[in-house]
């Protein structure tokens, strides 16, 4: 992700700008300036340009005007601190308070506002930066970013739990790194960039696999089954619930021993399965449960593709995009599908637009409320009850429902999972700073979990990956925030939360429709291609044909409740919904609906692309 890696800042210059900051005082006025450009130097950076009398020429300055327009019609006058066009947006204190105690807190947060007024003022033609900063003088900076750069809020990066800098974190490599970036090319920390790569490249490692495994005669939904289950397998070595490297080392011995690979691969899957001792693995293992591997039934590999399971696992699992995996595994998983590898999917910038404004905006609003209250009981030296305002909060966070009623492979519930992490974790974050971290282990238990996001799939296959997908994300988020998982047993969970069934109509039973001659009524199955012998371009392959069906007392589904619902449902329109869909499925449901809407669950909010 961070591509050209500068050399690290000589040890003597930087142990003698830490000394030099490390007691400093006076007014932020007098010193922010200075701490900046010496920082700008350390560095290796260029140092802020000199202002001109036309604001539009200044693209990198200190005190840069804009006009901050207010509800009468007024305008007032802004500057901000320092200005990096395309980069940044940069507001300075020097507060003079311990750090992480509340009135530090409160003096970043005010800055932190003050930093998205100025970025909400400037003109729409120089666009919004990807990063706020914040920065207590000559002690810390914090980052916020907001990569789309569509409206939605700067939230902190990379998150909750690293984005504040200390001084002394600068003799880390990487956060030099990660600063010089920021000034230079800050969109080169978008992690989703770098996931995308990543998981582009394991979902055409996957594809081949299957497609090996299935011309080896093996039914296509074994080894979707299989596959999924060594997909995990090879996230949870990434990430620490497996001994390091311990898989893949397997792996390699196996290729070798080819005929012993089911049987080693059967004995961890069921001793991750049970949890405790796992012989192939010389090691203990923990209890994931959850269903994942109940009734495991290896498919046994041959060499080339036991290589093909290992380039698999030498990429790096941690750093998957769950938001893009789902649709590229089902696309690699079902051959029907897999023409579909290279093209295009549903980005994570597309799904943001539809989840930040109808679920993360509305509840960012009522968080910004909460800390003002918050902060009214701290100036009534209440703490007690501002700590009982954020947890109430919190409470209300982990028991958020929301609902993707055509979930697909799950991307929508993904990213809305990933969004509401990062706000709980800026709430934890709150919390433990007022309590001295004493309440920190006493909410751990309570928590934003995949059984908060429901899903309703007709796919069986997408709806299994959408669960795999969920848990992914939730364990990847973990990992990111604290470096190392340590979960309750089991550690997966089956929360039933995504339903592989039709999201319009329930139904007694179905009937086979027949003709005339007693034979069923098929069409093509929508999903599978060939080349035509023409052309060389992919057409329907007409010889690929589902049976129609007659629906026996159809009514509406029961959505299942919830506060937010979202998602992008297929669009199929009336002139082709009998050609695509067959007589009996429409006739039932415009038995059910006639000329209304399809049901709505009982919540707050929907949104649908």
């Amino acid at each position: 992700m961070e591509s050209t890696q500068q050399p690290p800042i000589p040890e003597p210059q930087l142990e003698a700008f830490l000394t030099r900051w490390r007691d400093g005082g006076g007014s932020e006025r007098a010193n922010y300036q200075l701490f900046l450009t010496e920082l700008c130097a350390l560095l290796d950076l260029p140092s802020p340009d000199p202002a001109a009398d036309a604001t539009e020429h200044n693209a990198y300055v200190f005190e840069r005007r804009v006009d901050i327009q207010r509800p009468d019609g007024g305008v007032n006058r802004g500057y901000i601190d320092l200005y990096k066009r395309g980069c940044f947006v940069l507001e300075a204190k020097q507060s003079g308070k311990q750090l992480d105690s509340d009135g530090w807190d409160k003096a970043m947060l005010a800055a932190h506002n003050q930093a998205d007024q100025y970025v909400r003022a400037l003109p729409a033609e120089e666009g919004r930066p990807p990063f706020i900063v914040v920065t207590d003088v000559g002690r810390s900076l914090e980052l916020y970013a907001e990569f789309t750069r569509s409206g939605g809020s700067y939230v902190p990066f990379p998150d909750p739990g690293h984005h504040r800098i200390r001084l002394h974190d600068l003799r880390r490599p990487e956060i030099q790194q990660r600063l010089r970036l920021l000034w230079s090319d800050p969109d080169q920390l978008d992690p989703s960039r770098h996931a995308a790569r990543v998981t582009r490249q394991i979902s055409r490692t996957l594809a081949r696999l299957a497609r090996s495994l299935e011309q080896s005669g093996f039914e296509v939904e074994r080894v979707a089954h299989f596959l999924k289950r060594c997909i995990f397998t090879m996230f949870a070595e990434d990430v620490g619930l497996l001994p390091e490297d311990q898989f893949l080392e397997l792996l390699q011995r196996l290729r070798d021993t080819p005929q012993n690979f089911a049987d080693a691969i059967r004995g961890l899957w069921q001793s991750m399965h049970d949890g405790g001792y796992c012989g192939v693995l010389n090691a203990r293992v923990l209890r994931f449960n959850g269903g994942l591997f109940q009734g495991v039934n290896p498919i046994p590999l041959d060499r080339e593709q036991i290589d093909l399971l290992i380039d698999a696992a030498r990429h790096d699992w941690s750093q998957v995009e769950p938001a893009i995996f789902g649709t590229l595994l089902e696309r690699a998983l079902d051959p029907r599908e897999r023409h579909k590898l290279g093209a295009h999917y549903t980005p994570r910038a597309y799904v943001e637009r539809l989840i930040l404004p109808t679920l993360i905006e509305p509840l960012r609003e009522q968080w910004q409320t909460i800390q003002a209250a918050a902060q009214t009981w701290l100036q009534q030296g209440k703490r007690d009850k501002a700590i009982a305002e954020l947890r109430a909060y919190h409470h209300q966070l982990c028991q958020l429902r929301i609902l993707d009623p055509a979930c697909g492979s799950g991307n929508f519930l993904y990213v809305a999972l990933e969004h509401l992490k990062r706000l709980e974790g800026e709430v934890q974050n709150l919390i433990a700073d007022l309590s001295g971290g004493q309440l920190g282990l006493e909410t751990s238990g309570l928590t934003v979990d995949p059984h908060q996001f429901l899903g309703l799939e007709l796919n069986p296959r997408a709806a299994a990956i959408a669960e795999l997908v969920l848990w992914i994300g939730y364990l990847q988020w973990h990992y990111r925030i604290h470096g190392r998982l340590d979960l309750p047993e089991p550690i997966l969970r089956d929360f039933k939360n995504i339903e592989n069934r039709d999201a319009l109509i329930d139904y007694d039973r179905r009937e086979p429709i027949l003709d005339h001659q007693g034979q069923a009524v098929t069409l093509w199955d929508g999903l599978s291609y060939k080349l035509s012998p023409v052309t060389g371009e992919l057409i329907p392959d007409e010889a690929q044909r589902i049976p129609l069906y007659r629906y026996i007392n159809p009514r509406k589904a029961q959505w299942p409740e919830a506060d937010y619902s979202v998602g992008n449902p297929p669009f199929i329109g009336a002139s082709t919904m009998r050609r695509a869909l067959g007589d009996g499925y429409v006739d039932a449901v415009r038995s059910v609906y006639g000329t209304t809407n399809p049901p709505s669950p009982r919540g707050r909010a929907m949104a649908f692309a």
